[in-house]
């Protein structure tokens, strides 16, 4: 081997090790600052708050915890492993408390005991989901419970863990759950519709609904961006790609075949399911993008500009064209149809769940896949095909 080539090798090698002991000091000095939090937050009274509160916060925490129970050992165990673990913690040992501290601070996560005396954690996680539904509850729960602690998934929880658990078990837990929030988080959609006058896929913002200045918008969310030529691009719009969700392909129309608005024009597929999208305008068809058929993930980018399906020599632009929206008109049809699709989707999830409880969770990036095929096709029905 060559010195040079060696020597570049031992670099490499001594470059990682010196990261290793590094981030093994780092992580060692972290561990004694968390103890010593932990000790001194064990000293201080917090009973001002609520009686029976324990407090340990770290700087730079993973996230914020609040944990109830009414047994001080499976809270003492909440503080020790997860505080030392990079999470601020509080513990209670009443439902009221928790429910009075959730009011004052911000919260990631609430844990909560399922069966305690006055108030259990049905009746909390019911609350909390009332009061800050932005707080993601988990069920403790003992292994003759689970079916119970599954049962309060439909009140909002997000997950349940099982007691006793190892220190290993928990972080573990913990952890996924945080990445289950950010996810959650990350997919939430803000009812929020700002026009963009930049090409969309330069400020595609993906937790609002977006409209490119200059295209026009159809009844059943479509798109149409007109060129000097007469020529029609159309494609779906934010709106229904967005609550669509995944896209796994698209069934383009054949060349030059004659449609009239109103008639089916192309189908997107979600696996077994399928949306026939109807014309916004009439014309023949001139062209096809077969790009996005090759590559279909390119909607999850953005659903305007280059990846639009297909486009129209447009005969009739004159007087189809009043029929659509453009500029704030475009952004109050979206506000309305979001107010309308919240208000069906929510009776639609209470019917599914035949007359239990229904928390509203927003809106979610593709928030359709949950539905069964009957509801799927009524909102279908109800948005995309009018």
């Amino acid at each position: 081997m060559p010195l040079f080539i060696l020597a570049i090798v031992i670099f490499i090698i001594a470059d990682i090790a010196i990261r290793m002991v590094g981030r093994r000091m780092t992580e060692q000095k972290q561990k004694k600052e968390r103890e010593i939090v932990l000790q001194d937050s064990l000293k201080l009274d917090f009973t001002n708050e609520a009686k029976t509160l324990k407090r340990a916060e770290v700087p730079n925490p993973k996230a914020k915890i609040l944990c109830v129970d009414d047994e001080e050992v499976i809270l003492g165990s909440f503080r020790k492993i997860l505080v030392l673990d990079g999470y601020s913690v509080d513990t209670v040992e009443t439902g009221q408390e928790a429910l009075g501290l959730i009011q004052k601070h911000h919260y990631d996560f609430l844990f909560t005991d399922l069966k305690m005396p006055l108030m259990d954690g049905v009746e909390v996680t019911k609350s909390v989901k009332h009061l800050r539904p932005d707080i993601d509850v988990i069920i403790i729960t003992g292994y003759a419970s689970v079916e119970t602690a599954v049962e309060t998934m439909k009140y909002g929880a997000l997950d349940y863990v099982q007691k006793p658990f190892t220190e290993d078990e928990l972080i573990a837990f913990v952890k996924k759950s945080l990445i289950k929030r950010q996810d959650k988080i990350q997919k939430q959609l803000k009812p929020k519709v700002h026009i963009t006058n930049v090409p969309a896929s330069d400020d595609f913002t993906q937790g609002e609904f977006a409209i490119p200045g200059g295209v026009f918008i159809s009844k059943n969310h479509t798109w149409v961006s007109m060129t000097q030529a007469g020529i029609a691009k159309i494609g779906i719009d934010d709106f229904a790609k967005k609550l669509i969700g995944r896209v796994y392909s698209v069934e383009l129309p054949n060349l030059g075949m004659d449609v009239k608005a109103g008639q089916p024009l192309f189908t997107i597929k979600q696996g077994n399911r399928s949306i026939t999208f109807n014309s916004p305008v009439s014309g023949k068809v001139s062209q096809i993008n077969t790009i996005l058929k090759d590559n279909i993930a390119a909607l999850d980018v953005t659903p305007y500009e280059r990846n639009w399906v297909c486009a129209l020599d447009a005969e009739n632009l004159d007087s189809e064209i009043k029929e659509m929206h453009i500029g704030k008109s475009a952004v109050v049809f979206f506000q309305e149809d979001i107010e309308k699709f919240k208000s069906v989707f929510t009776a639609i999830m209470k019917s599914e769940k035949k007359g239990e409880e229904y928390v509203e969770d927003g809106l979610f990036i593709g928030q359709l896949e949950k539905l069964n095929d009957v509801n799927w096709n009524k909102i279908i029905a109800e948005f995309f095909v009018r």
